[in-house]
């Protein structure tokens, strides 16, 4: 009974063994497959030689399929955009000129109307002086006649007075003298002294 005893234990102790020996080659095992592992790690996926065929293939495909968004949705809109966008700059154009061409239009007009202005500004300048010195001329004239008129009439009256005051003074003088004659104690005779009278008074 103890030797099946002891047999027992030693077995027991030899199994226990040989499941630890198999245990710490299994942990040498992982570790050797972890440093593999880690060791083939670092090196980037783009730059494996071996999967360049299946990279190109998707690169090919992402590449049609973003052409074909962009063909379907963003160029058409960029296109209208941009076709909106000359439009709108050859219509500004469009305007600039037509409101260029305005201006210039206006321009020439002004400086028609500028030049009418000037020209019949000048006319009635012109007009206005031939009337003022018409009517100046009138006015000369008319006065010219009345300082005529006046001179005339002054003149006869200035011979009327002469006339008169001259008849005044042969009438004194010849009585003077008939005066003179008589208180001489002479005969005056009216003839006589009336040529002598105007003998005198002519000079």
């Amino acid at each position: 009974m103890a030797t099946e005893t002891h047999e027992a234990t030693t077995h027991s102790a030899a199994t226990d063994g040989a499941a630890a020996a198999t245990t710490h080659d299994a942990g040498h095992a992982a570790a050797d497959a972890a440093h593999g592992a880690a060791d083939a790690g670092p090196g980037m996926p783009q730059l494996d030689f071996s999967t360049f065929g299946n990279q190109i293939f998707w690169l090919l495909v992402t590449l049609v399929v973003i052409y074909i968004i962009l063909s379907r949705f963003a160029l058409p809109r960029i296109a209208a955009v941009l076709a909106e966008r000359q439009g709108t700059i050859t219509n500004d154009i469009a305007a600039a000129e037509d409101l260029k061409a305005k201006a210039v239009e206006a321009e020439a007009a002004y400086n028609q109307a500028l030049a009418d202005a000037r020209v019949e500004a000048s006319n009635i300048v012109a007009a206005a002086k031939a009337d003022i010195q018409a009517e100046l001329d009138q006015a000369i004239a008319k006065a010219d006649t009345e300082i005529a008129a006046k001179s005339a009439e002054g003149e006869k009256a200035i011979a009327e007075i002469r006339a008169t005051a001259t008849a005044a003074v042969k009438t004194v003088s010849k009585d003077v003298a008939k005066e003179l004659i008589t208180s001489m104690g002479a005969t005056a005779d009216a003839k006589t002294v009336t040529a002598a009278v105007t003998a005198r008074m002519k000079g």
